[in-house]
């Protein structure tokens, strides 16, 4: 079948249209390239955060990594004068404390790198009911 005779009886009625679908499409690609090089620089700049955090009256300071997990305990020598019990609450406040400093820091990082879309909403809720778990679910299942 001749070309001329096909564009006419085919979908793209004339070359205007059919130019009009492959610059639509490079665009495609060039924002696929772009979302996933953005995904990429995230990715690597929430893996070095740390979250930090120290109790009000400065006894304790707790450090996490980028998932959340305890990386850095310093108690200070005023510690023994408190309950074992005191002192392990404070450590789950501060914990509780470095978890928001890090969400903090995934959220500006996220918003910087990807703006306000529905990928950094995605993202911020992901780590958010990580770092923030249902008050009522048992800790001996994370």
């Amino acid at each position: 079948m001749d070309a001329d005779v096909f564009r006419g009886v085919g979908m793209w009625a004339d070359d205007a249209a059919l130019d009009a679908a492959g610059r639509r499409l490079d665009e495609w690609e060039a924002s696929l390239a772009e979302r996933a090089a953005k995904a990429t620089a995230l990715s690597a700049r929430l893996r070095a955060l740390t979250g930090t955090a120290t109790s009000p009256d400065r006894s304790v300071t707790v450090t996490v990594d980028s998932s959340g997990l305890l990386t850095g305990l310093r108690l200070d020598e005023r510690v023994r004068q408190h309950s074992a019990a005191h002192t392990a609450g404070q450590i789950l406040d501060t914990t509780t404390a470095a978890h928001a400093d890090l969400l903090r820091q995934i959220t500006d990082a996220t918003a910087e790198t990807l703006g306000d879309d529905v990928s950094a909403r995605a993202v911020i809720d992901s780590y958010r009911s990580r770092l923030r778990p249902d008050p009522g679910r048992s800790d001996a299942r994370r």
